[in-house]
């Protein structure tokens, strides 16, 4: 007997449609029945959402009796209406069968297609703050939450929440529309709103003051207002226990929870310090950042961490024009001298502080100050500025004058006096070099030194370099920074191979690990 092999097809049916006025149909089928029927194949058996439902001898008609059965399934339903359709068939060749009838296979199609059909009854406004969503019953709910969001910071109730369409972007059957907020009628007729881009909304009062007195150019109170974060209003279609109550929407939205923000490290700063300062622990430090090891790692100027702090998902920025008296300090002027090094300054003139009558616009971000520019000031006592003459020139650097060796002794007290540099123990006939470029001003034998030379440097100090096997170097000589000046021996009150080196500043021997490279 011959044997047929059976091929299998499957074409994935969905359908989506939404009740405004009356029920619309959109139905999308690929079109393979009939073209992927081969002459010796003459028995199909239909599969529809993974259940049989029957058999018949040709597919010539199915597409449309399927697309049928889903309109009409679809029109009983309210609201928006999805129709799962995944339908498959098995082909073979069959000489005696019996087929399902017309009417029996679209009962069978109908119920399979009821089962698997799932209807959005509530017409709904999804609200979007960032990758936080909560969908409301309404657009008065909308309005009434976000509303709530800046209450707190508008306790005169001088702006209000509209919602509007957002015309650059494309419609769709989800329509999303933006959040505008403007200022009360209630006040002065010239306040402009601006409407708001990507869910911010400002509103701004434009100030003159020429000549008049600051009483009068001065607007007490809030003159901005607007949202932190990107706001977006989508509508949408959603079953009824997906509707959060506007209460809890309010709570979710507007209660502070901790969040994650990076803080960037500034001088002065420990661990504990920004521990204290954003109320936490430094064990908590390190548990969220990946970068500290433990509890006594070291942190730097510029490093970036991260902190939590409490903020609301829907954070709210206010601008307030604040008028006060304050004393002042005048800029500091500098005078630059060419001939100094940078470490050089004098102070030319003292300051002295200043009284003045300020306006000033106070930004705060969730009622915590994050900026203040004043934009209106009246001088009451003048304030004198520091002068400050400075080097510009770049100082010479030091580094070590050997390579490799082994630090002995340091800057400190021994055997009852004061060790005067520091040693690196090293084998006899190793490379000593200028720690920085210089003049040789002496080189020879000292007592207690033995071999020794010393090199004055550009911004005044010396270096000296003792206990030498051999001078390289004679008095005059100009070297540069790393230039090789001797060999190290041990010459002199010594008690082993090494080498001597010191820095002196103003005839005096300073700790030289504090000046090298």
């Amino acid at each position: 007997m011959k044997k047929w092999t059976k091929h299998k097809k499957q074409v994935s049916l969905f359908f989506a449609m939404g009740a405004v006025a009356s029920v619309l149909a959109i139905f999308t089928i690929h079109p393979v029945f009939g073209s992927l029927e081969r002459n010796n194949e003459n028995y199909y058996t239909l599969t529809l959402n993974d259940v049989v439902i029957g058999q018949v001898s040709s597919l010539d008609g199915i597409q449309e009796m399927l697309l049928e059965e889903k309109s009409k399934v679809a029109s009983e339903q309210e609201g928006l209406t999805i129709v799962k359709a995944d339908f498959e068939y098995t082909a073979e060749h069959k000489i005696f069968a019996s087929t399902t009838s017309e009417r029996e296979l679209k009962k069978n199609m109908r119920e399979v297609l009821q089962k698997g059909t799932v209807t959005f009854n509530q017409k709904a406004y999804t609200v979007k703050i960032n990758q936080f969503t909560v969908t409301l019953a309404s657009k008065e709910d909308v309005v009434e939450l976000l509303n709530a969001a800046k209450e707190k910071y508008d306790t005169n109730n001088e702006y209000q929440v509209e919602l509007v369409a957002d015309s650059a972007r494309e419609l769709n059957v989800m329509t999303t529309e933006m959040v505008k907020v403007s200022k009360s009628e209630s006040d002065s007729p010239n306040v402009s709103s601006a409407m708001i881009n990507a869910g911010i909304c400002t509103v701004t009062d434009e100030l003159s003051y020429g000549e008049t007195n600051i009483e009068d150019v001065y607007t007490e109170g809030l003159v901005e207002l607007s949202f932190a974060d990107t706001v977006e209003v989508i509508e949408s279609y959603v079953k009824d226990d997906e509707v959060t109550p506007l209460s809890e929407a309010i709570d979710l939205v507007t209660k502070d929870k901790e969040k994650n923000k990076i803080y960037e490290v500034k001088s002065g700063d420990s661990l504990s310090v920004i521990a204290e300062n954003y109320n936490t622990t430094v064990d908590n430090l390190v548990a969220i950042n990946e970068n500290i090891d433990n509890a006594d790692s070291v942190i730097r100027v510029g490093d970036e961490l991260t902190v939590t702090v409490p903020e609301p998902e829907l954070s709210v920025i206010t601008k307030e024009e604040k008028m006060y008296n304050e004393e002042y300090q005048a800029e500091t002027q500098y005078i630059d001298n060419d001939s100094w090094y940078t470490t050089e300054q004098v102070v030319r003139q003292e300051a002295s502080t200043g009284e003045r009558n300020v306006i000033a616009v106070v930004t705060s971000r969730n009622g915590e100050e994050t900026g203040r520019e004043i934009i209106h000031e009246e001088i009451i006592k003048e304030s004198q500025p520091a002068i400050i003459e400075r080097g510009t020139k770049t100082p010479p650097t030091y580094i070590k004058p050997i390579s490799g060796g082994t630090f002995t002794s340091g800057f400190k007290m021994r055997w009852g006096r004061q060790h005067k540099g520091v040693d690196w123990a090293c084998p006899i006939g190793t490379a000593v070099k200028a720690s920085s470029a210089g003049t040789v001003v002496s080189a020879g034998w000292v007592s207690g030194y033995g071999y020794c030379v010393t090199i004055s440097h550009s911004d005044g100090r010396q270096t000296r370099y003792a206990h030498l096997s051999k001078i390289l170097a004679s008095v005059g000589q100009s070297v540069s920074q790393g230039e090789k000046i001797a060999l190290s021996g041990n010459t002199g009150r010594s008690t082993g191979p090494h080498v001597h080196f010191e820095i002196i500043i103003n005839g005096t021997q300073v700790d030289p690990m504090k000046y090298l490279e």
